[in-house]
């Protein structure tokens, strides 16, 4: 998946995603000069970024 469609995917901006990248929090592929991000690193990723909605 490329940057543009992961962050559509996920509703952040690309800027964002460039942030979690240099944070180390997803992992991503380079190639020819691409950022790639596999399925199962983006699943590992929403799934420890999840935060359960607060109810009262």
């Amino acid at each position: 998946m490329t940057d543009s469609q992961l962050s559509a995917r996920i509703n952040i901006s690309r800027r964002t995603l460039q942030q979690y990248r240099d944070n180390g929090r997803i992992a991503f592929y380079r190639l020819d000069g691409k950022i790639l991000y596999d399925e199962d690193d983006v699943r590992a990723f929403l799934a420890l970024s999840y935060r359960p909605k607060f109810d009262d």
